[in-house]
C-alpha cells in the first residue's frame, strides 16, 4: 500500500492543487496548528480481488479538502484542480500495473474547529476515488 500513496503524492506534487494549499497535503491527518487551506487524505477501504490468473486491489481513497474562506471560491478551485490531475489519470505505481482512478462520490460540509483556543468555520469537501491496481 505504500507504493500506492507514494504515487499519489508523486502525482500531486507540483500540481496546482500542490500550489493552491502550498504543499500542504497530508497522509491520514493533518498536523496540529496546520494553516488553512490543506488536503488529507486516507485510505477508507482496501478489497482483494482474485481471479485464476490475476490479483487485484480495489481500494477507495479519501480526499479532504479543507478551507477557512468565507467563499466558495478557494474550495471549489482546489475541488477543480484536484479532479483535474486525478480523474481517470494514470499513476506509476512500482510492482503493480494501475487499471484505473475514478472519482465516485462528493461530499460538501461546514464544521467548527477549534484553532488556537478559537473556533473557526471551515469548509470540508470529501472527494472519494476507486482505484484499481493488480499486482505484476
Amino acid at each position: 500500500m505504500d507504493k500506492l500513496l507514494s504515487a499519489i503524492m508523486t502525482k500531486l506534487s507540483g500540481s496546482a492543487l500542490y500550489n493552491d494549499v502550498g504543499g500542504r497535503i497530508f497522509l491520514d491527518e493533518a498536523p496540529e496548528g496546520t494553516e488553512f487551506p490543506y488536503v488529507v487524505f486516507f485510505i477508507v477501504s482496501d478489497v482483494p480481488e482474485k481471479t485464476f490468473t490475476e490479483d487485484f486491489e480495489n481500494i477507495i481513497i479519501q480526499f479532504s479538502l479543507f478551507s477557512a474562506s468565507a467563499g466558495v471560491t478557494e474550495i471549489s478551485t482546489m475541488y477543480n484542480d484536484l479532479t483535474a490531475v486525478l480523474d481517470e489519470c494514470s499513476l506509476t505505481i512500482t510492482g503493480y500495473t494501475h487499471i484505473w482512478m475514478n472519482r465516485q462520490n462528493l461530499t460538501t460540509m461546514v464544521e467548527e474547529i477549534t484553532v488556537q483556543s478559537a473556533v473557526a468555520t471551515v469548509k470540508h469537501w470529501a472527494v472519494d476515488y476507486d482505484i484499481k491496481i493488480s499486482l505484476d
